[in-house]
């Protein structure tokens, strides 16, 4: 009985939830994480909203946002456990789209932007800061 269990584990490798996959992959550090973004609607398979519970398969697509980077996967294998870093990368291949030189120089821009405009101390304004925002304001 045991060798048909083994034969039935095997077979079973075809698919795998799409949770477990990404924790296997090390997308997300804990399973729990990768089935909250899966609910949350934060991952995509095939361009699809996938729940933590859909299977998945080899050739799949997958689309994960962590924060504000979106990451496309090609689904190459289906890990029977936990991997290492290294040989997690040979289970999916990342999908890297190119950046035109335009896109490249307004992100730069926006970040500088942000950058700018952005408080370097957090908390009360000191006085200076308060005179400069009420002069601006015109109060």
């Amino acid at each position: 009985m045991a060798k048909n269990q083994a034969i039935k584990k095997e077979k079973n490798f075809e698919e795998m939830r799409i949770d477990k996959w990404l924790k296997s992959v090390r997308i997300f550090k804990k399973r729990e994480d990768a089935a909250d973004a899966c609910n949350l609607g934060r991952v995509r398979v095939n361009g699809q909203i996938a729940k933590a519970g859909r299977n998945i398969k080899i050739s799949d697509v997958i689309i994960v946002k962590t924060g504000k980077i979106y990451r496309e996967l090609a689904v190459l294998k289906i890990p029977i456990r936990g991997l290492s870093a290294s040989d997690a990368k040979t289970y999916y291949d990342e999908v890297v789209p190119e950046i035109s030189e335009d896109t490249k120089m307004l992100m730069k821009m926006q970040n500088e932007a942000e950058k700018a405009t952005k408080r370097k101390f957090k908390g009360r304004p000191t006085k200076k800061e308060r005179r400069d925002w009420s002069k601006f304001h015109g109060i």
